[in-house]
């Protein structure tokens, strides 16, 4: 079954672009389109999406608030949400309000592709260089230097999945979290999934923005 995508922009332009290049894959199909957060949420009530590609600033409702009630929904479709270096700090509102992940606009069409359908599969797309660029930009808006984390079920992570966690937190991908610890893929995918279900979360994307509001991890990759 083709993965359902939902364009979300005010560019009408764009959207085009993002249709035509979706229209070209077999494994894809664009369902529906909004020009703005309310539209989307009005169309979702009547249309099946799986995923939806969410611009983050628009006129009525912004991406951001248009996500935190789409992924309030029950069994609500993954959230991509697209951006530029100037809106960094939405991006990043946008992944707390549930998005399994961002991009930027002129990501290359591969790239874009592949991340739709990682995020349908279940992961998190978060390219570990932008999350590093992302977060030391506006790192200076979250608490730092934090000693006691203050997401009590941190204190229930094993000393290794605490240090898998402070590596994801840093933008570092399985395959270089494991070249760091000399562990195989699987074993640390394995660490990676206790960690989400220890700690409630939905997928590594959350995990970096809980490192970084305890100050586990600090601007720059540095351990608090």
């Amino acid at each position: 079954m083709a993965i359902r995508v939902m364009l979300v922009d005010d560019q009408v332009l764009l959207r085009t672009g993002f249709r035509m290049v979706l229209a070209a894959q077999p494994d894809m199909e664009v369902v529906a389109e909004a020009g703005d957060g309310a539209e989307a949420i009005e169309v979702l009530r009547s249309t099946a999406v799986d995923v939806v590609l969410m611009d983050v600033r628009m006129p009525r409702l912004d991406g951001v608030e248009a996500t935190r009630s789409i992924c309030a929904r029950t069994d609500p479709p993954k959230v991509l949400i697209l951006t530029t270096f100037d809106l960094d700090e939405y991006a990043f509102s946008g992944l707390k309000a549930g998005a399994s992940g961002f991009m930027l606009k002129d990501v290359p069409p591969g790239e874009l592709l592949s991340a739709i359908r990682s995020v349908h599969s279940g992961d998190a797309v978060v390219a570990p260089s932008t999350t590093r660029r992302l977060l030391d930009r506006f790192s200076p808006m979250l608490p730092s230097g934090r000693k006691e984390p203050r997401h009590k079920h941190v204190e229930k992570l094993t000393e290794r999945e605490r240090e898998v966690m402070l590596l994801v937190a840093q933008g570092l991908s399985n395959g270089e979290i494991a070249a760091r610890l000399v562990l195989s893929e699987a074993t640390v995918k394995t660490h990676v999934g206790r960690i989400l279900t220890k700690l409630g979360l939905r997928d590594r994307v959350q995990v970096v923005v809980l490192a970084y509001e305890t100050g586990l991890v600090r601007a720059g990759g540095g351990t608090g």
